[in-house]
């Protein structure tokens, strides 16, 4: 059996391992059962990156809730009928807690009535049998896997299944979601699911999407890392025209958007995490008038933090180019002040969408030279402590002066580091040891032993090795006898 625990925490990033690890005190302070489901678990078990962390308690959530405000945590959507809310963890880790609950429908496309209930319930009333699964993280059955509705099996065969004949018809905005998870995951619908799909957009359910469950979608489409795939999937099936009617007519820009995740991919692969979903909105309704564009997001019933940084793209990403263009930022140091403090989003956009060389050039520096420099230094704080000088004010003085000679290009070589610190840290050289200087071999006399050698090697000739002596036995004893007697000496007659 699979250890899904195992090979969720392995996933996660540390941010988000941290964020899990809190909900889970704050749950069991509670005393009420929490559950990790939906799309966290689905990416898991699929092998796809982990996007955000979707939570479910049995109970009231609220307190959970406060108390990750007080921790730093920003709530972007709270809907308290339904006991469900929208966050930003520390880290920047999206994540929504939502209470336990079941609909009713009195009939198909009514407005159901909501019971707070099971987490079994709960997974029985979700949209896809991919969503529909869970993993506990309670002490008593951590790691256990909840699948009611077969969705391991669904995933295995990359298949969209609605749980419901009538799926499509008590939430047609599942229309939508239906095909953004077949293109993000390259999945396809199941036979009768397409079914029920069709028959939907013929009785054209699509019209009585609301503005709210359109511009939601929109939302999470912006945070996908294929929307115009997403974009395309909908516009064939004229669902575009739910979005915005003059976005079906005009179409996305998608040379901009395939522009946004080019820079995007750069990012990631610098072991960056940008939220590009105010750019990516703005490339998708990048073909549309101003006005246009403001009618169509206001209408979408955005969150207001969300709208704003929307429309606050374009104003501030100008300010930073004439910034980056002006004296203020002339040299290295006043740059990387400047840019460790912009928000990441409009980076990427400047490097997607200006023409601006000074700018460019200095934002592409700060991610390609500037920042690896400065995750460096705790190398150099070592190299420093081994020096012998001890942490304090001054000790930071000196690696933050080290830091602004590399902008500079200076001390980027590492025999050079303990060099410059020392300089910089008032160190003194330890003293040199002076070698002994050996006295010159006075000549060999004619007739002392290696005179001849000295002499050949003196006039560059070759070297003879000195003449063996013949091997001397001790007093007492015997010579080895000979291999051959010596012939006898004739007689004299």
């Amino acid at each position: 059996m699979p250890d899904y625990m195992f090979q969720l925490e392995s996933r996660l990033s540390p941010e988000q391992r941290a964020a899990m690890v809190r909900i889970q005190e704050l749950a069991a302070e509670s005393e009420a059962n929490l559950y990790l489901v939906g799309g966290a678990v689905r990416d898991v078990v699929s092998g796809m990156s982990i996007r955000d962390l979707d939570f479910t308690i049995e109970g009231n959530p609220s307190r959970i809730l406060r108390e990750l405000e007080k921790g730093g945590a920003k709530l972007t959507k709270e809907d308290e009928s339904l006991r469900s809310a929208e966050l930003v963890l520390a880290g920047e880790v999206d994540a929504s807690i939502s209470a336990a609950r079941e609909d009713i429908y009195a009939r198909p496309g009514a407005k159901p009535d909501t019971r707070f209930s099971t987490i079994m319930e709960d997974l029985r009333r979700r949209d896809f049998s991919i969503n529909a699964i869970a993993i506990s993280l309670n002490p008593n059955s951590r790691g256990l896997l909840l699948d009611p509705t077969n969705g391991l099996a669904d995933l295995e065969r990359h298949e969209i299944r609605a749980l419901s004949i009538h799926s499509f018809t008590n939430q047609p905005v599942r229309l939508l979601r239906a095909l953004r998870y077949a293109a993000r995951m390259g999945f396809k619908m199941e036979s009768r699911t397409a079914e029920w799909f069709n028959l939907a957009l013929e009785r054209k359910l699509q019209e009585t999407i609301s503005a709210e469950d359109a511009g939601g979608e929109l939302r999470q489409v912006a945070r996908e890392e294929k929307p115009a795939a997403i974009l395309k999937a909908w516009e064939s099936h004229a669902l575009l025209e739910v979005v915005n009617p003059t976005l079906q007519k005009r179409h996305p820009d998608y040379e901009a958007i395939n522009r946004i995740f080019r820079v995007r991919e750069d990012m990631v692969s610098s072991g960056l995490r940008p939220r590009l979903f105010a750019p990516v909105t703005v490339a998708i309704l990048g073909r549309l008038k101003d006005s246009e564009r403001k009618a169509a997001l206001s209408r979408m019933s955005f969150p207001s933090s969300e709208l704003r940084s929307v429309q606050d793209v374009e104003p501030e990403a100008l300010k930073i180019v004439k910034l980056l263009s002006g004296p203020k930022t002339a040299s290295a140091r006043d740059a990387y002040a400047f840019l460790e403090k912009a928000p990441l989003d409009l980076l990427a956009y400047i490097l997607a969408e200006s023409n601006n060389g000074k700018a460019v050039s200095k934002i592409k520096s700060y991610f390609s030279k500037w920042k690896p420099i400065r995750q460096a230094l705790p190398g150099v704080v070592t190299e420093l402590e081994l020096l012998g000088m001890e942490r304090g004010s001054k000790f930071d003085k000196v690696v933050e002066d080290f830091f602004q000679l590399q902008l500079l290009g200076r001390a980027r070589k590492p025999e050079d580091h303990a060099k410059i610190l020392r300089k910089l840290a008032g160190i003194k050289e330890p003293p040199k040891k002076v070698e002994e200087k050996k006295k010159p071999e006075k000549p060999k006399k004619k007739g002392e032993p290696g005179y001849k050698q000295e002499q050949a090697a003196a006039a560059g000739g070759p070297v003879t090795p000195p003449k063996i002596q013949p091997h001397r036995m001790a007093p007492g004893k015997s010579s080895p006898a000979p291999t051959s007697k010596p012939k006898p000496k004739p007689k004299k007659k």
